[in-house]
């Protein structure tokens, strides 16, 4: 029998999931991986801009045939041309261009290490919400075990006249309520497990031992921070790329035609019409000297809309270091919260061996009896509580500093 009970608990062994194997899952789901293409989307957007700067060479060619020739159309005619053209000068919007793409490269960037670090704590959070659950169960079914033993032993007691039937009752509707927690407890840890299947596609078994490491290092700006500050660069660069439209603009143009027109009526064949060949080389100049105030208005309205990011960032920015102040006192109160859950867990447990002693000797009567067992069942679960929500808040504060919350689960 044990034999076939290790052979069935092995495989569950064996594929259980740390934290880390949760975390590495869940950074490769859809969703992570629909933002990382949205990145390489820009990125190639940016090779194809770039791309369009360098000079450009066309071909081309025509054939026709008129109805009436003329000294201008023959009879039927063949062209054909290769041009070669090129943006010398577009008014500095190029550098800008560039500038641009570069800062919407680096905000999709950041923007990708915020939903890991999004994702990374979601994962967290589950994950140490399981062995809460866990931990309490465990500590209900122990409630359940004692609960039943005295259920067991009063049940004796009452055949023999020593105890009455309410003391039974008692005992057996806070039996009944705790079954009914029990069963609670496992529909918790069925929703964590479901909603980590949704995270990382794949259902999950998962390891206990998993922990969070916390280290001193400097701050530095979050993610979504440096997301904010490159699209708002963006938006200072747009502003600028706007005015560029009223600087001059300089364009090169080398164009090759060569021709063969064929007349019916040898009076239209003149010297130009036995021109074949023509190179056109041609620099080209376009300045807008006045466009009705469109420029300036375009420029006001893009330059307004950098005012506003900016506006957003400082929030944001004053916001991050709230957060990163609360996240440090929320990670110092956990750390006293399980010292406090600790020292209740031993009041309790002492206070139960006491009382049980004395109820089982008629002593004390059961409703002491269950509310000493209700304690110490409760500063277990707490005790559990406090040490898997500390684990949370390590992670948060973790976040919160700007470090990449994977890289510090151990």
């Amino acid at each position: 029998m044990k034999k076939v009970v290790i052979g069935l608990t092995l495989p569950i062994l064996l594929f259980s999931e740390s934290l880390n194997d949760l975390i590495e899952m869940s950074l490769k789901n859809k969703n992570i991986m629909s933002t990382q293409k949205s990145v390489e989307s820009i990125q190639e957007e940016y090779k194809s801009v770039k791309k369009g700067y360098l000079p450009e060479l066309s071909i081309g060619g025509a054939y026709t045939d008129v109805s009436h020739e003329t000294a201008s159309y023959a009879n039927n005619s063949l062209n054909a041309y290769v041009d070669l053209s090129y943006s010398l000068y577009d008014g500095g919007k190029k550098d800008l261009t560039y500038k641009s793409y570069e800062s919407q490269i680096k905000a999709s960037k950041e923007d990708l290490s915020t939903l890991k670090n999004e994702v990374s704590l979601d994962v967290i959070e589950h994950y140490f919400n399981y062995l809460t659950y866990v931990s309490q169960k465990d500590a209900k079914l122990k409630e359940i075990e004692q609960l039943n033993a005295q259920h067991k032993r009063l049940s004796k007691f009452l055949a023999v006249g020593t105890t009455t039937i309410d003391e039974l009752d008692r005992i057996l509707s806070t039996l009944e309520s705790a079954k009914v927690e029990l069963h609670e407890l496992d529909l918790n840890i069925q929703t964590v497990l479901h909603e980590l299947e949704y995270i990382t596609g794949q259902r999950v078994n998962i390891d206990v031992g998993s922990y969070i490491d916390v280290i001193n290092d400097e701050n530095e700006q979050r993610n979504d921070i440096k997301s904010l500050e490159h699209s708002v660069q963006t938006k200072f660069i747009d502003a600028k790329s706007v005015k560029t439209e009223d600087n001059p603009q300089i364009t090169l143009d080398n164009k090759f035609t060569y021709y063969d027109n064929n007349y019916n009526s040898s009076t239209y064949e003149t010297s130009a019409s036995n021109i074949d060949r023509q190179n056109i080389f041609s620099v080209n100049l376009t300045w807008k000297l006045f466009d009705f105030g469109s420029t300036k208005a375009a420029y006001e309205a893009s330059h307004k809309s950098f005012l506003s990011s900016k506006s957003k960032l400082e929030y944001e920015k004053n916001k991050a270091s709230v957060d990163l102040n609360l996240a440090k006192k929320s990670f110092d109160i956990a750390k006293l919260k399980i010292k406090s859950a600790q020292a209740a867990v031993r009041a309790a447990s002492s206070t139960y061996d006491v009382v049980k002693n004395k109820y089982e000797n008629g002593l004390v009567d059961n409703v002491s009896y269950l509310e000493a067992l209700s304690d110490k069942s409760n500063a277990q679960s707490s005790l559990s509580l406090a040490e898997n929500n500390f684990e949370v808040r390590k992670a948060n504060l973790m976040y919160q500093k700007g470090k990449n919350v994977w890289e510090y689960v151990k």
